[in-house]
């Protein structure tokens, strides 16, 4: 009886499914001139024949304006040694999950730095240096004004302690509001956009509502 017990409890400890575990990769997004790739999505892409990859396809971050991002996935064991692309601006960057390497990282995160060919002259992104700085200039101004006004409420100092909702953006397609984070998940998924052309709407989206957003009296 206390054998078939034990081999019982056996069965159950080994069958569990092991839980997953975030899976985070940062670095900096640099175009060929070693100048910072700012308010651009980093997302997930599938090499060919990579099954396993498919659930994280669309998963996304956007690089700040330093051009350093965060991305991160919900990942278990048989993930480990999987391949999958990190694309930005139409090129791909190989990155292999390496599930013990990130357990053991000092960082509590994999670094890979993303170093485009294309420079921004020729990306198109910006005219030149001179607007790169004055973009620069006026989203710094914009933080500015955005934290004083948002101090004046109590939305805005609970967001200050770090007690801030996601922020929401309209679908361009179906008007429904969807976190800035699952946007580009959104219009892959529900609306078959090709990743490329999800990542350039979601970042024209938002810099378009960043930049005609009125401050707050």
């Amino acid at each position: 009886m206390n054998k078939g017990l034990l081999m019982l409890l056996t069965l159950a400890v080994l069958s569990t499914p092991a839980a997953a575990e975030t899976y985070t990769i940062s670095g900096m997004a640099t175009y060929g001139d070693r100048l910072p790739v700012t308010l651009q999505y980093v997302y997930v892409g599938c090499p060919q024949g990579e099954i396993d990859c498919y659930e994280f396809r669309g998963t996304s971050a956007i690089t700040d304006a330093y051009g350093e991002y965060t991305l991160t996935m919900d990942i278990d064991e048989e993930h480990d040694g999987m391949t999958i692309h990190l694309q930005l601006m139409g090129e791909n960057f190989t990155h292999l999950v390496d599930v013990d390497a990130h357990r053991n990282a000092t960082a509590g995160h994999m670094t890979q730095h993303l170093q485009l060919e294309q420079t921004m002259a020729s990306s198109g992104f910006f005219s030149g240096l001179g607007c790169c700085l004055l973009l620069f200039g006026l989203l710094f101004i914009s933080a500015v004004m955005r934290t004083v006004a948002g101090l004046a409420t109590p939305q805005g100092r609970a967001a200050f302690r770090g007690q801030r909702e996601p922020t929401r953006y309209p679908c361009p397609v179906c008007d429904k509001p969807t976190a800035q984070h699952l946007l580009v998940k959104h219009l892959i998924f529900d609306h078959d956009y090709e990743p490329v052309d999800a990542g350039e709407t979601a970042g024209l989206l938002m810099r378009n509502a960043w930049m005609d957003q009125p401050p707050r009296r």
